[in-house]
C-alpha cells in the first residue's frame, strides 16, 4: 500500500514538473534557448518536499487509524462477552491513553464478571445443603419413613430459617454494595455502645475463658446508625472471641484521630496469614470450623463503608489479629 501511495506522489510530482516545465516555456521560450530553465529544478525540489511531507503525515495517520481500528474490534469482542481482548497501545498522544483506558476498564469488567459467577456458584453451593436435608426429611414422611412429628418437622424448621438468614443477609450485601441502603442515622455515645456490647458478650467470653474488655476514652458523639455499627461489632467481636483459645484477651479499644474515630478489634488468638487478611472480608470467604454463612465479613464492610468509613486487619504484634475500622465524625 504505501508503495503505491509512494509511487503516486512520485507521478503527481513529475506531472507537476512537466506542468511547470511547459509554463516556462510557454511564456519565456527564450529562457530555453541555453538549456533548461532554473525554475524547473527548483519546481521539483518543491514537489519532492511536498512528496515526501504528504508521504510522512500518511504514514502518521495510517499508524493512528490502525489504533482506532483496534479500538473498534476490541470494543466488538467486549460487546459479545469477550473480556479478554485487549489494545496493543501504539501511536501517541490521547490515542495512545484511550487504548491504556480501554484496557483497564476491560480488565475491571473480567473481573466483575467473574467475581459474579463465583458468587453464583458459591449461592447454590450454600442453598445446596439446607435443601437437601428439607428435601430428604419431606421424602422420608412422605414415604412413611419419618412420622410427621415435631421430631422430624423441627430440623426443616432450623434449614429454612438458614435458608431464610442466608438471602436476607445476600440482600443487605447487595444494598450495601450498590450504595443504596437505607441508614437510620442519630448523634450516638459509641463508647456507651461498644460498653453495652462488651456487658452483653460478657457471660458468653467467660464461658469459652476469654477475657473481653474495652478500651476507649472519651469520644465525641457521631451521626452513625446504631444498629448497623452494632452488628458490626458484634460481627467482629464474635469471630474474635471464637478464634481466641481459653486464656486469651479480647480487646474493643476506640480513640479519635482527627475527624475520624477509630475503632480496633484486638485478640490474641491463633492470627492470620497476608493472604487470608487480604480476602476476609470477600464474600464466602470463611474457615473450616465456621458455621456461618461467610457473609459476616463482607457484611461489616459494608455496613463500614456505607458509612463513609474504612475497614482493614493488621497482624496484632503480641500474636493475633487487629481488625480496625474507623467512622467520620461529621457526615
Amino acid at each position: 500500500m504505501f508503495r503505491k501511495i509512494f509511487l503516486a506522489i512520485v507521478a503527481f510530482a513529475f506531472v507537476l514538473c512537466l506542468f511547470g516545465w511547459g509554463v516556462s516555456i510557454l511564456f519565456n521560450p527564450r529562457s530555453w534557448e541555453g538549456g533548461p530553465s532554473p525554475h524547473l529544478g527548483l519546481i521539483a525540489l518543491i514537489m519532492l518536499a511536498v512528496g515526501a511531507t504528504a508521504l510522512i503525515k500518511m504514514s502518521y495517520f495510517r499508524k493512528q487509524l490502525g489504533s482506532v481500528v483496534d479500538l473498534m474490534d476490541a470494543a466488538d469482542r467486549v460487546a459479545v462477552g469477550d473480556y479478554t481482548a485487549r489494545v496493543t497501545p501504539r501511536g501517541a498522544g490521547q490515542l495512545q491513553q484511550f487504548a491504556a483506558s480501554f484496557n483497564a476498564m476491560v480488565e475491571r469488567l473480567q473481573l466483575n464478571d467473574e467475581q459474579r459467577r463465583r458468587l453464583l456458584a458459591d449461592i447454590a453451593h450454600e442453598l445446596r445443603t439446607p435443601l437437601a436435608v428439607i428435601q430428604g426429611n419431606i421424602e422420608g414422611v412422605i414415604d412413611g419413613v419419618y412420622p410427621a412429628d415435631a421430631t422430624h418437622l423441627e430440623p426443616l424448621l432450623s434449614e429454612v430459617a438458614v435458608m431464610t438468614r442466608l438471602l436476607d443477609d445476600l440482600q443487605l450485601l447487595a444494598h450495601a454494595e450498590a450504595g443504596v441502603l437505607v441508614l437510620h442515622r442519630e448523634p450516638t455515645d459509641l463508647a456507651a455502645l461498644i460498653g453495652e456490647l462488651i456487658a452483653a458478650h460478657q457471660t458468653q467470653a467467660r464461658q469459652v475463658g476469654v477475657d473481653l474488655s474495652a478500651d476507649t476514652g472519651p469520644l465525641p458523639e457521631i451521626d452513625l446508625d446504631p444498629i448497623r455499627i452494632r452488628q458490626v461489632l458484634e460481627n467482629l467481636l464474635t469471630n474474635a472471641c471464637r478464634y481466641t483459645p481459653a486464656g486469651g484477651t479480647v480487646i474493643i479499644a476506640a480513640h479519635e484521630a482527627q475527624d475520624q474515630v477509630v475503632v480496633e478489634v484486638r485478640d490474641t488468638g491463633r492470627g492470620m496469614t497476608a493472604e487470608e487478611r487480604a480476602r476476609m472480608f470477600e464474600r464466602f470467604v470463611k474457615s473450616a470450623d465456621s458455621g456461618g454463612s461467610g457473609l459476616g465479613l463482607a457484611i461489616a464492610r459494608g455496613l463500614i463503608e456505607a458509612h463513609g468509613g474504612t475497614i482493614g486487619a493488621d497482624a496484632s504484634p503480641e500474636g493475633g489479629t487487629i481488625v480496625r475500622f474507623t467512622l467520620p465524625i461529621t457526615g
